[in-house]
């Protein structure tokens, strides 16, 4: 029976964790980074306004009703 099938595919890139060491990645890796980061905060904020637009609404509704 053959051994274990190499894996060629690459290995998924990691998500960038909240007080990881640093110090081991390159200016370019720091940027790609920072980037996801800024990405993630504007999906954050969308969601954050999704949100409260729904909580601004219910409020209205109740407020008719109240």
């Amino acid at each position: 029976m053959a051994g274990f099938l190499e894996d060629d595919r690459p290995a998924p890139k990691r998500a960038h964790e909240i007080g990881q060491d640093l110090s081991t990645l390159a200016v370019a890796e720091l940027d790609e980074r920072i980037a996801l980061l800024r990405q993630e905060i504007v999906r954050l904020e969308q969601a954050r306004a999704h949100k409260a637009a729904s909580r601004s609404a219910a409020d209205a509704v109740f407020r008719l009703k109240g």
